[in-house]
């Protein structure tokens, strides 16, 4: 299991060549799948935020994340990827309205980008609870 706090400024480089392209800024959670679909990726040097697919990672490591070559970057999003919501900071709300506090921290699979948990001010709740991201809330079942 990872938290996004221990991957969130880590630096995204090339397997091969051992370049930087920049460092990890944010996660994009497909909150029906229950999972990290996209890292939002801060460029270098002023250049524009990007985003990559979760499964082209290569590898998710303690000091740095490896791609194969910097063309798994994005410059513009698929139709088919879900919107960008922050999750970090996000009021978590029950299907039924009830507050459940404000997302801490995110854990997931290194490998697959599996949600585990939600991490609250309020304890955590299992990934497989998530029912929704939006601008206003993160929605979690009472199941």
């Amino acid at each position: 299991m990872t938290l996004f706090s221990e991957i969130n400024g880590l630096p995204v480089v090339t397997l091969g060549e051992a370049t930087q392209i920049g460092v990890v800024k944010s996660l994009t959670i497909d909150a029906g799948a229950g999972v990290v679909s996209r890292l939002r990726i801060a460029r270098a040097r002023g250049r524009k935020e990007t985003s990559l697919a979760w499964d082209v990672l290569h590898a998710v490591g303690p000091d740095a994340l490896l791609v194969r070559s910097e063309t798994v970057l994005d410059d513009a999003l698929p139709p088919t990827a879900p919107p960008h919501h922050e999750a970090l900071g996000a009021r978590v709300l029950t299907e039924s309205g009830d507050e459940r506090g404000t997302v801490r921290d995110i854990a997931f699979d290194p490998a697959t980008g599996r949600i585990e948990e939600i991490r609250t001010t309020s304890g955590g709740f299992p990934g497989e609870l998530l029912s929704g991201l939006g601008d206003y809330a993160l929605v979690v079942r009472t199941g």
